[in-house]
């Protein structure tokens, strides 16, 4: 996978998320945890758009790392939304959980190959 595409996935993994919070339900956990979810899953694709310009690699490093973060917290928001019960469509949050596990394997990986690079 090549960079535009990844760059493409959490563009699409972004506007999945906006999907799914239109479908949260409209109560304070609700609305809570969908402001949360916002900001943390659509963070990505604007974050990896900063790593790509990084200034160096220890730069690159850190914001990949950031990107990392805002989708592991991503992945605890969507479980806690589903095991709530906050939102009645558990395939599409189901469907959104398992992109993010795959982003955060990719992201996991990356990350500890771009450290190998600055060692060697």
């Amino acid at each position: 996978m090549n960079r535009f595409d990844l760059e493409e996935r959490l563009i699409d993994f972004s506007v999945q998320i906006i999907g799914l919070v239109t479908n949260v339900k409209n109560s304070k956990a609700g609305n809570h945890l969908s402001g949360q979810l916002i900001r943390s899953g659509t963070s990505v694709a604007l974050n990896y758009g900063e790593a790509r310009s990084g200034e160096s690699k220890r730069d690159f490093i850190h914001k990949m790392q950031i990107v990392l973060k805002e989708l592991r917290e991503s992945h605890i928001c969507l479980r806690i939304i589903y095991k709530s019960n906050l939102c009645s469509n558990k395939n599409q949050i189901i469907n959104i959980i398992e992109e993010n596990n795959q982003l955060i394997a990719i992201f996991v990986k990356s990350v500890e190959t771009a450290k190998s690079k600055m060692v060697n």
